[in-house]
């Protein structure tokens, strides 16, 4: 063996070694199920602080193989929430897919609902929301999985319309397809609300809105991560 052979065996070696700090050296923030054991998931949800606010405590959760499973049969609004504090974070990818959507969902013709959503909070000045019944909330950016919605296209809802931002992400992926998310929440945020400072992420949000369909949706989620490239 030459010396040119053994320092690319060396270079090689060190790549090995180093590799798993290089793919996770951008990585700031991430909820991995793939360790779950399988069963219920409501105690992990009560164990990592996430509130369940209106009808979460009716959408069925559990963990299967390494991913989160989360299923309602019922035309309800289910949302899962947590305050963070996630500094540094430019982009976020989320591995997910939807097994059955809700009929009638299409933000398209204005039926504003979704399988799943996942919803990030910036800073904490609270933005109106443009209902004296609803409370302010701080700038967010809503993802979700659609069929008939476009890519690319800022949505918005019927609150929040200074404040908030719905994507969908990447759109028309099949039922029972799982598909990967790469967001930049970064460049969105500046371009959709005119800021030039990006404030750190405040919270975070799962969320199911199968309301005025046919009430049948299932959805599920492998892994969350927030990362700066």
């Amino acid at each position: 063996m030459n010396q040119r052979q053994r320092f690319a065996i060396l270079i090689l070696g060190l790549f090995f070694l180093l590799s798993p700090f290089i793919t996770q050296a951008g990585t700031v923030y991430q909820l991995d199920f793939s360790k779950q054991k399988n069963g219920s998931a409501t105690d992990w949800f009560k164990e990592n602080e996430f509130k369940l606010q209106t009808d979460a405590d009716k959408v069925k959760t559990r963990f299967e193989n390494g991913v989160l499973y989360l299923e309602v049969d019922k035309d309800i609004n289910g949302l899962f929430t947590k305050s963070v504090r996630i500094e540094g974070a430019t982009k976020v990818k989320i591995e997910w897919g939807v097994n059955r959507y809700p009929d009638g969902a299409n933000w398209e013709t204005g039926k504003l609902r979704e399988a799943i959503g996942f919803i990030i909070s910036f800073g904490t000045e609270k933005v109106s929301s443009g209902s004296m019944v609803v409370p302010d909330v701080p700038y967010f950016i809503g993802i979700f999985l659609g069929q008939q919605e476009k890519e690319g296209k800022a949505y918005t809802g019927n609150y929040f319309k200074k404040g908030g931002r719905y994507f969908c992400s990447p759109c028309g992926s099949k039922a029972g397809e799982t598909v990967v998310t790469d967001f930049d929440l970064s460049e969105t945020f500046k371009k959709q609300f005119g800021k030039t400072v990006v404030p750190f992420i405040s919270g975070i949000g799962i969320e199911i809105d199968a309301r005025d369909t046919d009430g049948k949706s299932q959805a599920v989620i492998k892994s969350i991560t927030f990362y700066s490239p």
